[in-house]
Formats: structure tokens, sequence, C-alpha cells
């Protein structure tokens, strides 16, 4: 019995100066796919467009797979810089008859199809000099045209969409090599998917169409096809094409909205595929499971409320030194100050006491900021309100008492218990102005966990600035 191929998937962007994130969406596919089957998945730049293909752009790319941790393998691949072997293909097509020298200039083409397009005929274009013999051709520049069937049908058999047809005298003779001997999107991605050994072609279903013209240069070069999957686009909550208009499109936004890229993996492998009813999972699930049966046929819709629920799932699970680091990274994309070495120090000890709430990194560092202010602690306004005379009196005090305490969960919780009694008061009434001195905030973690992760001196110092009246 011969061995099955390797798989070999790829993510093919064109380098825009953005990675939207329906490509992410896709790279995860592919990815998955592969990883999950002892595969190759390759990266390749289809950077043939050179007014719009800079290094920058480039860079944008390969910076949002990264940050994802989309690992790909080898090399990266330039198209542009396979332009000789796209070419080598079409002229070796030229020489096995299934293909043709087309000399209609582009004016003609262009006459032609704005005369259909006022008479309502159909723009097809079919080239007169298809049949022309070789003998009879002009020393003139010169397209080079497949030679497609005019009749019947091209199936293509998707794994995604299933069975779909197009008819033949639909699809014209396209262009694969310009008169200026550039190759077009259509043979350049053949070739270079073929030479790469690519096995599954997952991509969006805006490319199915093209998936028939590209199967007819894979069937007159008599090369294997790859396994097509179209899979479906991401739309907006409103049902409609993802847009500008829906909010962030491109992945680093996303990561400067501090979603972890764990997180960001979780959400986007549930957008069109599904593994039972499993909503929540990690990297080495997801990779185990993944498969193209799970992939519907609709479009799925971005929902914010659901990735914020997918990332507090995910923060709440990490270990509190891939946290601290996680925060660090955000601060840098999103060019913060970074954390002193005593601020990462505090973060660590808080992680306990944060993460569990938290729904992105900027919500973990807002409820973090008890840990990580440096100084006096300035209060907010709601938190202001709860530093009275009385409260300060009692803030006082307490100071006094906890000079000597030992500090631990018990004795903090005594002491604190025990001064809000002696003033008839519920422990809610003082943990107010306990917050506001800790924290300058009226949401906080719960004041023992504050004092214990601040420390004796710390809190202590904060009690006292918090109980001093103020000028």
């Amino acid at each position: 019995m011969a061995e099955s191929p390797e798989i070999v998937t790829r993510i093919a962007p064109s380098p825009t100066g953005i990675m939207h994130i329906g490509t992410a969406r896709t790279a995860l596919f592919n990815w998955l796919f592969a990883r999950g089957r002892g595969g190759k998945f390759l990266l390749r730049i289809e950077d043939t467009d050179r007014a719009r293909s800079t290094p920058e752009a480039t860079e944008a790319i390969l910076d949002g797979m990264r940050w994802l941790g989309l690992d790909w393998d080898g090399e990266v691949v330039s198209q542009f810089a396979r332009l000789e072997r796209h070419a080598e293909v079409a002229h070796r097509m030229l020489a096995e008859g299934t293909a043709y020298k087309c000399f209609s200039p582009q004016e003609e083409i262009e006459a032609f199809r704005e005369a259909a397009r006022a008479e309502g005929r159909s723009t097809l274009f079919l080239s007169p000099w298809r049949d022309v013999p070789e003998a009879e051709h002009p020393d003139a520049p010169f397209a080079i045209r497949l030679k497609a069937p005019r009749v019947g049908e091209t199936v293509i058999e998707d794994a995604v969409q299933g069975t779909v047809t197009f008819r033949n005298d639909q699809l014209d003779d396209m262009v694969m090599l310009r008169s200026d001997g550039t190759p077009t999107y259509m043979l350049a991605v053949v070739v270079d998917d073929h030479d790469m050994g690519v096995t599954h072609a997952i991509r969006g279903d805006d490319h199915l169409n093209n998936a028939a013209r590209q199967a007819q240069i894979y069937r007159a070069m008599g090369w294997a096809e790859p396994v097509w999957a179209h899979i479906p686009l991401i739309h907006g909550p409103d049902g409609k094409k993802l847009s500008k208009r829906h909010g962030a499109t491109g992945v680093m936004e996303y990561a400067r909205m501090g979603f972890p890229p764990a997180a960001m993996r979780n959400y986007l492998a549930r957008l069109g595929w599904s593994h039972g009813d499993d909503e929540l999972f990690d990297d080495a699930q997801a990779i185990a499971w993944f498969d193209l049966g799970g992939i519907g046929r609709a479009p799925a819709r971005l929902d914010m409320k659901k990735l914020e629920n997918v990332s507090g799932w995910h923060i709440a699970r990490m270990a509190d030194a891939e946290l601290v680091s996680a925060i660090e990274s955000f601060l840098a994309i999103s060019e913060r100050p970074p954390l002193s070495q005593a601020q990462k120090d505090r973060l660590a000890a808080a992680m306990y006491c944060l993460k569990d709430r938290a729904k992105t990194l900027p919500d973990l560092l807002e409820k973090a900021q008890f840990a990580l202010a440096e100084g006096p602690i300035v209060p907010d306004e709601g938190a202001a309100a709860a530093l009275d005379d009385v409260s300060r009196g009692i803030l006082t005090e307490l100071t006094a008492q906890l000079q000597n305490a030992s500090w631990t969960r018990d004795t903090l919780e005594a002491v604190l218990t025990a001064a809000a009694d002696s003033h008839g008061l519920k422990f809610g009434k003082l943990a107010a102005p306990l917050r506001a001195a800790l924290a300058g905030r009226s949401v906080s973690p719960s004041v023992y966990d504050m004092m214990l992760v601040l420390g004796r001196e710390t809190s202590l110092a904060r009690l006292t600035d918090a109980a001093s009246p103020r000028g």
C-alpha cells in the first residue's frame, strides 16, 4: 500500500499594510490542519503587485503571524522572486498546445466589453487568435492565454462546499502571461502551490470561482490538484461582509486591544468551525480536533462579547509568569511605558487575585493599579467620596492597630472586622475608605488581598497618607 503524501498547507497573503482578521483565521485553519497531521505549514507572500508590496507591508504580515503564534516551516517564499518560473510554465504550455498567443491589444478588449455591456450581451471575450496558425502571427507583443475547454463543465470537488460545477462556456481563455512578460495571479498561484507541494488549498470562499480557472491549469499541465477547501468569510454582527465600519479588521488592532494570542486562536478557530459544543479549548485540543468536516458553509459573525468571554477564560488559566510576559508584550505593542522590575514582581504576586475576573490585558492592568502604583495614591472621584472625616479617623485608628499585627489573612480579617464592629458598621462601609486608601479606586480586589500583596510597610504608608487631612 502506497504511503500517503505528507500534508502541506500554506497561507499566501498579499502585503497590503495590515494582516486582516480573515487572513489570520485562514492562516490558523491551515496551521491547525498541518500541525494535527505532522505536516508542513508554509508562508508565501504574494508580492507581484510592486506598487503595494513594500518591505514594511510584508513585515506587517510577519508581525501578525508572530503575534498570533503561528509558526511556519522553512523560509518565507516571495512570489515575485519566482517570475521566471511562472513564465517558463506559460511557455511550456504554449509549446504543448494548451495555451496560445493572443495579439489583441487591451484597448480592443475594453472596447468589446463596453459595447457588450451597452447592448446587454455577455462581456466574455473570446480571442480571435485561439486557432490562428503560427505562420500568420504578426511580429507584435502578445499575451499567453490558456486554451480552456469551450464545452462541457469544470467540476470542483470541495471539502467544504461539496461538488461545485462551472459551465466552460462561461469561462474565458484567461491570460496567464501578460504582453510585458509578467504572470497573472491565476498562473502564479498554481505554479507556486505545485512547486511547494501544497496538498490542501484551504482559503476563503471568495476564491471559489478562481478554483475553476486554476483547476484548468493543473489539468492542462497534468499536475495533481490539491484538495480544495473554501471556507466561509467572516461577517460583522449585522451579517454584512466584515469592514472598517464594524470596528477592528486588522490582527494587530486586537493585539493593541489587549486580547492574548491564545484567546484569539481559540476564538478564530470557532469562527466557521466547530467541534461539537466545545467553545473553550487550548491549542493542543484545537490541533487534535481540527478537521475540514467541521467547517460550515454559512459565514461566521464576529461577536466581541464572545471574544471577551473567551479571552477571560484564557487569562484565568494562564500561568502568572506567562501573564506578566503577555502584559509586557501588550505594553510594547501599544507603545505604553514598560514596567519596572519592582512593578513586575508586585504584579506577579498580585496575579492570583486579578486574573479570574479580567476579560482583557488592559482590564487586568486596571485591576492591578493598586500593585503598580508608585508613590502616594491619588483617589479617583468615586473613591475620594469615601474619605470623609469619620472614615479618616477610623483609618488612623486602624493604622495604629496594624503596626504590630502579624501580616496574615486571619489576623487582618480579625482586626478589620473588630474595627467595623466597634464603630457599628457593616464591613462594606469600612471597605470603601480602605479601597480608596490602598487602590484609589472604588472597585478593586478585596482589601485583604491588596494588603497581603502590598505588604505591611506599603499598606500602612497608604493608610496613613489617606488618613491625613487634605489641603
